[in-house]
């Protein structure tokens, strides 16, 4: 599978359900410190979002949604890539479009999430804040990371 086979297209409603599969199935592979209790209660959050509000791009293989991306003024807000997916240099993939194209400079990180901190890390970015809450208020510390280079 080459990375090049992968689409970026601009968020649709027909991509809802797939959107919200990545989104739970990418949670559960890597954020292993939400109790079930938050994941629940994340998930019911997730799934009132309307999509349509702000940036938001799936990354396709063969009409399936692989990866999701979502902006908002100079912040990434979401990243997401299905497992089966995971490890294939899709996530940098869609960090450039959002870098390079929708002009991103700033991104959230869970501090327990050492793989993507790492992954933001060598993409360039710097943590100019910490937060002992998420922005719902419970207790996952956030990283606020900026983009110092661009690699």
């Amino acid at each position: 599978m080459q990375i090049d086979a992968f689409e970026i297209k601009e968020y649709s409603d027909q991509y809802r359900e797939q959107l919200l599969d990545v989104w739970e199935k990418s949670v559960v592979a890597t954020h292993h410190f939400l109790t079930p209790k938050d994941f629940q209660s994340i998930k019911a959050l997730v799934q009132t979002i309307n999509f349509n509000e702000f940036q938001v791009y799936c990354l396709i293989w063969e009409s399936e949604v692989a990866g999701i991306i979502g902006v908002l003024a100079d912040k990434m807000e979401m990243l997401f890539i299905a497992p089966d997916f995971m490890g294939q240099g899709l996530g940098r993939r869609l960090m450039e479009f959002a870098i390079d194209t929708l002009k991103i400079s700033k991104v959230d990180v869970n501090e327990q999430n050492t793989k993507s901190v790492s992954f933001y890390k060598k993409l360039g970015f710097e943590v100019y804040e910490r937060t002992d809450q998420d922005d719902q208020g419970n207790e996952y510390p956030l990283l606020r990371m900026k983009l110092i280079k661009t690699n």
